[in-house]
């Protein structure tokens, strides 16, 4: 699915407003990129949103140490307009058969020494991307630095989380480009990044399609807090003969435009596997978050075994240590009994990228060189392994996404499905190595282990979550905490029950107790028993960032509605279903009870002509709705 963004047959000469711009299909979106001569050189673009300016002369460009783009640039010519159209099928993710459309132009710059730098665009009905071309001068040519940079003036709202390796951190509200910069952190911003403009119109930023070769890039405004430039991760990265970069992305339009949007697959490179039946998303059983070094002890595996055979969830993961299993038997006996008992087991590993050395847990330099991995991988489809977790790794710089990939490519091989923890964020890959599952980059469930920060911060992180993270690919949150770790959550049981349902993931871990699950209503125990890792549909009903969400999602004729305040008051969330196609009429209601950790459970059915509901949530409460 790449495109030679330097070819310019079919290019005209750019001298009219007209024919230098770029509406997305439905008309609502529309590109201007001016010539230069209005701009002293500089390359820049302008959207436009249903006639209104939302980004006003972001920058274009890019160094390298042999040929400069940032200025004295001329628009040499403009491709004709194309229609790009696209279909395909998910295994994970919002919908299992995604279907886009956009209109495509590229822009071809000659700086003061006749080289040229290629910006293809392509505009859809939720947003816009682009993506660099050039052609290296010299075998040894690098990357200095990328010149693109998105306006955001002070006044409008934004949720950015500040930029480190493994993305957890949070998204708190702000006005301006300086007011959440925690102390001792540079100005460095992590995709995705979400911005309101006037209107309730939203842009999302982030990224896509990193290939072999490239590095992933982050947000930086320490020059000007209004101006936000991305920057790559990897200094001097070496360009290829005909080099591209990344596509990058801007989601735009209404809250339900960002959260339904599968831009982030729509551009990223088709599924490379010619058979995908092996790979089946689903629940795991998983023993880590109530006991954190649970997978040394042979009796704690079994136990979380035994609870994915009694909720029939298809999978149990066995965390890190396993290699210092004990206490009755060892991994080899944890596999065998798992298998027996008809759960496909997955593993733990670390990376060995970051963290190494003393106290590092194991097993480790197990997947690192080529050889090695394929003999661990070969291994772990020997014993009857389904899937592998990794753990730990050391950012976005080129020699880490190399190794994504590695990981990737060689599991495949094997039939092994993959989780990429403490990690980047998702990039499309999901489409390309549809065995990737899930990967985390979120402050999720797992810190209520090592600090009190989550307790109070749980409810409104949780409904952010939806319009940021989560937007961008399956999210490793392991949602639904029912009884307390380390540190106590203060969010209530309808809440916890609706976050598998409103967070996605191809591998949703289950992270409670076996005797948690157990003492669960019946009717809550069996809707997780049967709740779906994949969705067919999905849809915002209501919601806004840090306050509320409710969202729903589809397998087959049901419809699964997930809501959650994130507030400290008592809400009233309302919502309309005339965006459910196909309702059923049968219905079951899961909502807060008198206090937090009860719940108040109702079956009824859908009258006739119901086209909202409304209901009341408990401070940092929910519900969850099941129609069929």
């Amino acid at each position: 699915m790449a495109l030679s963004v330097l070819t310019l047959a079919g290019s005209v000469s750019c001298y009219s407003e007209e024919s230098r711009g770029v509406s997305s299909p439905d008309g609502k979106l529309h590109l201007i990129v001016p010539t230069t001569g209005e701009n002293d050189g500089k390359a820049c673009f302008t959207v436009e949103y249903n006639n209104r300016c939302i980004l006003s002369q972001a920058r274009l460009g890019m160094n390298t140490d042999q040929q400069s783009f940032a200025g004295d640039l001329k628009l040499k010519s403009v491709s004709e307009a194309k229609s790009v159209k696209d279909d395909y099928e998910m295994l994970t993710g919002k919908r299992s058969h995604c279907t886009n459309e956009a209109f495509e132009r590229t822009y071809n710059f000659a700086n003061s020494r006749g080289q040229e730098l290629a910006v293809t665009f392509r505009v859809y009905n939720d947003g816009i991307a682009f993506k660099y071309g050039i052609k290296a001068v010299s075998a040894d040519e690098r990357l200095l630095n990328e010149v693109t940079t998105y306006p955001i003036p002070a006044g409008n709202k934004r949720w950015f989380q500040q930029y480190s390796k493994d993305y957890e951190g949070f998204y708190p509200l702000a006005v301006d480009g300086t007011s959440t910069v925690e102390k001792k952190r540079t100005y460095c911003w992590g995709y995705p990044a979400l911005v309101e403009f006037r209107d309730s119109v939203f842009m999302l930023i982030t990224e896509a399609d990193i290939l072999r070769g490239h590095c992933a890039s982050f947000l930086y405004n320490g020059i000007d807090p209004n101006e936000y430039q991305v920057r790559p991760a990897t200094d001097n990265l070496p360009l290829k003969e005909t080099w591209e970069s990344p596509w990058r992305l801007l989601v735009i339009g209404s809250l339900a435009d960002i959260v339904e949007s599968t831009l982030v697959t729509d551009v990223s490179e088709p599924c490379k596997l010619a058979d995908t039946d092996w790979i089946k998303p689903g629940a795991v059983s998983w023993g880590y978050w109530a006991y954190n070094n649970g997978s040394k002890d042979f009796k704690i595996v079994k136990d979380y075994i035994d609870l994915a055979v009694k909720m029939q969830w298809p999978y149990s993961l066995i965390d890190w240590k396993w290699n210092e299993m004990e206490n009755g038997g060892d991994v080899h006996d944890a596999l065998q009994y798992a298998l027996k008992k008809g759960i496909k087991p997955l593993l733990w590993y670390n990376s060995c990228t970051a963290w190494v050395g003393n106290g590092a847990p194991g097993p480790m330099d197990r997947l690192n060189k080529k050889e090695n991995r394929e003999k661990e991988y070969q291994w772990l489809a020997e014993q009857g392994v389904t899937g592998v977790k990794i753990d730990f790794f050391a950012g976005d710089k080129v020699e880490t996404m190399d190794y994504y990939l590695d990981l990737l490519e060689d599991a495949a091989k094997y039939k092994l499905m993959v989780n990429l923890h403490g990690a980047t964020i998702p990039r499309g890959w999901q489409r390309t190595y549809p065995h990737l599952m899930t990967m985390e980059a979120v402050y999720g469930a797992e810190w209520y282990n090592n600090t009190p920060r989550l307790t109070p911060l749980a409810a409104r992180h949780n409904a952010t979550l939806p319009f940021t993270r989560n937007v961008v690919g399956s999210m490793d949150y392991t949602p639904g905490t029912f009884s307390d770790s380390q540190h106590p959550h203060i969010t209530s049981h309808g809440h916890e029950l609706a976050l598998p349902v409103i967070f996605e993931s191809g591998w949703q871990h289950m992270p409670d107790r076996p005797s948690v699950y157990e003492a669960l209503p019946k009717e809550a125990g069996k809707l997780l028993s049967q709740l779906p890792a994949a969705w067919d549909d999905t849809k915002l009903l209501s919601g806004y960032p840090g306050e509320s969400v409710v969202l729903a999602r589809r397998k087959g004729n049901v419809w699964y509605i997930g809501g959650i305040n994130g507030t400290d008051d008592k809400q009233t969330l309302t919502f309309t279903l005339n965006a459910l196609p196909g309702l059923g009429k049968k219905i079951v209601i899961f909502r807060d009870g008198s206090e937090e950790r009860q719940l108040d459970i109702k079956r009824s059915r859908l009258s006739k002509g119901r086209t909202s509901m409304s209901i009341d949530c408990l401070p940092r409460g929910g519900f969850v709705v099941v129609i069929e």
